[in-house]
Parts: C-alpha cells; structure tokens; sequence
C-alpha cells in the first residue's frame, strides 16, 4: 500500500528514479549539459554527510555523480539535490554543499535542485555575498521546479524520467485521471523491462493516487483510448495488482508465523513456569525476522527453569530497556 503523503520516503524515491535514470533525466531537462557529459563513464559516489557545527545539525547530499566531460580532460562531479519541502536558505545550502564537495575532490562541480513541492513556487537559482563597493560571490545552480511544468508538453515523450514525474508536475485536480491514462499510454510504448517499469510505476503511483470515484472515471475514460493500447494498459495494471497481491499474501503469511511463533514462546513460559514477564511480550514484538525467532523459541524450549530461559531472552538482546 502506498504510504501517507507525510510518510513518503521522497529522497529514497528521487534517488532510486534519478540513479537509474541518470542520462535521460540530464537529457531531458538539461540538454546543453548533457551533450557535453560522457554518460559512458558514470560513478555514483558514496552519500557525503556535513554537519553543521553552528546548527548543531547534519546534512546530506542525496546524490553525487562522478562522470567526466567529452572533449575535456579529468572527472567533474554533478551534484543533485531533491527537495520536497520549503527550506528558507535553501539556495546557501547549496553553495555549503559546492564548497564542502570541491574542498574534498577539488574538481570542477555542476550542482542541480529539483524542487518537488505540492505547489508551484519561486525559488532562487543564486546565492550572492558582497558589498555595496564588491561582489564577493555569486554562486549559481541549475534549477528544475516541477509544479511549473506543464504535464500536457511531456506526454509525448519516450523519456522514462518524463513518466515518473509527471505527477509531480502542474495539473489541475480534475484533471489527475487523465494524467493516469497518458501515464500508462506513455509506459506502454517505452517497452522498459520489468524492473524498470515498476520503479517507474512505483514512483508516479506513490505521488497520484485515484479516489474510488476517480478509479471509475479512469474506467470509462480508457473507453476514449485506441483498443489495441487499451489491451496494453489493461496487462500492464493486470499484471501490477496481481504482484501486489501475491506480495500482499506472502507478507501475510510471513506476518501469521512470526505472530506464531511469538505465542509459542509466550505460551511455553506460562505452562512450564506459571509465569511470564510482561516485558518478554514487548520484546518480542520488536523482532521481526521469522528465523531469528524460531532460533530463539528452540534454545527458550531447552531452559530448565525461567531464570534460564529469560536469560536466554535477555543475552538474545529482545528485552527492551
């Protein structure tokens, strides 16, 4: 099940989308960059961690490539950096980030900010330190504010980036249905392979969810649609709900031996030693892999007495403190 807007994992999303999809996101957005990069030599960088001594906080950059130019020589890095929610001095942490990144690699950096806000802003490219007599510094970054795109200008495309965020785009609330079908309709001709195609799907459907209502407009809409891409469509969402499902399944029964297993243990304390610490079931709550559990139910069902067997318990590390 898709998780509530306030749960979503957006630098989770963003960096798997944007990771797999590197060269047409660059492509797509920044065409003069991208004729310039060498997409044949690309390193994702292990993720950078700041900390901000006055603040007291810790940053991170989502991600950090390591690519090179065509016809220059040596690495550059490209920087890009999600951002899901209002930040205030947003444009001076990135110029932080520019500088803590070229202290380290000393080579030359083109940082990018994709702002997915739920509504369409302004927001600085710039980040400017001076006087009225100097310009001490006028830092600049590619921007992409995807509210102010225009959903209707991408669904031609072929570029799988250009279906994922097309809902993070602008478009109007009576309009989402129809997003959905130009959505499908644009996957459908990609041809991706599976993988790809649920990263895809996975990330458009966690951003634009359709209300019962709004499932059976998107019903009678798909009757607007070429008969050959309707039967498309339909084996695509077919085949995504009965993954969901089998997962859906296998998550349940994965959950009905735990809980199990989880009793067995409970029970065994209480018939054997007429007792059981109220924490013991607390603690085992916080276990949730299935093996773990069954190990510890066995060396629990070899103690003599409860003092063994809570010791088992404990030196297992499930007593909370």
């Amino acid at each position: 099940m898709p998780l509530a807007q306030d749960h979503i994992d957006h630098d989770r999303l963003f960096k798997e989308l944007l990771e797999t999809f590197f060269a047409a996101f660059m492509e797509l957005f920044f065409p003069e960059a991208s004729r310039a990069i060498d997409f044949g030599h690309v390193k994702f960088l292990q993720q950078e961690v700041f900390t901000d001594l006055t603040a007291g906080e810790k940053h991170e950059v989502d991600i950090l490539v390591e690519t090179r130019l065509k016809d220059e020589p040596g690495l550059i890095l490209v920087h890009i950096e999600p951002q899901a929610y209002v930040q205030k001095e947003f444009a001076e942490r990135m110029y932080i980030y520019f500088s803590r990144l070229y202290e380290k690699y000393r080579r030359r950096i083109l940082p990018v900010a994709v702002f997915a806000y739920d509504q369409a802003r302004d927001e600085p490219d710039t980040f400017s330190l001076g006087f009225s007599f100097l310009d001490v510094l006028r830092f600049r970054f590619y921007k992409l504010e995807l509210k102010k795109l225009y959903w209707r200008d991408f669904i031609q495309s072929d570029n799988p980036v250009a279906a994922a965020l097309l809902s993070k785009m602008g478009f109007l609330p009576e309009e989402k249905v129809r997003v959905r079908i130009e959505f499908l309709r644009m996957l459908t001709r990609m041809k991706l392979d599976p993988a790809r195609m649920e990263l895809i799907a996975a990330f458009f459907e966690t951003y634009l969810k359709l209300s019962p209502q709004e499932e059976e407009e998107f019903d009678r809409q798909l009757g607007s649609v070429d008969q050959k891409e309707v039967e498309a469509i339909m084996q695509l969402t077919t085949s995504w709900h009965e993954k969901g499902r089998m997962e859906g399944r296998t998550e349940g029964v994965e959950l009905g031996k735990l809980e199990e297993t989880r009793t067995a243990i409970l029970d065994f304390l209480e018939s054997r030693f007429g007792e059981c610490p109220a924490w013991v079931a607390t603690s085992l709550e916080g276990l949730k892999e299935l093996e773990q559990l069954k190990k510890l139910r066995r060396e629990v069902f070899k103690a003599d007495s409860l003092e063994e067997a809570l010791a088992v318990l404990a030196t297992d590390g499930s007593r909370e403190n």
